[in-house]
């Protein structure tokens, strides 16, 4: 199943005093790409919450290739890159919408939480479908 990027414009609100997005914003843009990411496979992540897993962010990294200003369109690709029982990582592509410009790439890790303990859990034992979803998103990158 191929998962669409998501379209985003950038708002005024979340720009500088250059009229540049703040940095802080894109960690924001990770996020929201990662749960529609979710959606669009089927098992979004309120549905895992609910289920009794959580994910807990270990890490993340992000580089800015060019700025994004206000207005400016943006599609924001994500992508499980590795998935291990208890652990996955999600890298991230925005790119101009008009131009197809890099704008920004990064990288998160995660591990998989017991939503009510929170505590370290298998995802592969907590909720098979949903590991298997994202092993196969990572399959279908080679």
């Amino acid at each position: 199943m191929t998962v669409e990027p998501l379209f985003r414009k950038a708002n005024f609100y979340e720009t500088d005093q250059m009229g540049i997005i703040h940095h802080s914003n894109y960690i924001r843009w990770f996020e929201e790409a990662r749960i529609d990411f979710m959606e669009q496979k089927g098992f979004g992540y309120e549905k895992c919450v609910s289920a009794g897993v959580d994910f807990a962010l270990l890490s993340l990294s992000c580089e800015y290739k060019s700025m994004v200003r206000f207005g400016d369109a943006v599609l924001i690709k994500a992508r499980v890159t590795e998935i291990k029982s208890s652990r996955m990582t999600v890298e991230y592509e925005i790119t101009d919408a008009r131009s197809a410009r890099l704008c920004t790439v990064g990288k998160t890790s995660h591990c998989f939480l017991d939503s009510v303990k929170q505590r370290p859990v298998s995802l592969k034992k907590a909720l098979p479908e949903v590991y298997e979803m994202f092993l196969q998103s990572v399959r279908e990158l080679k």
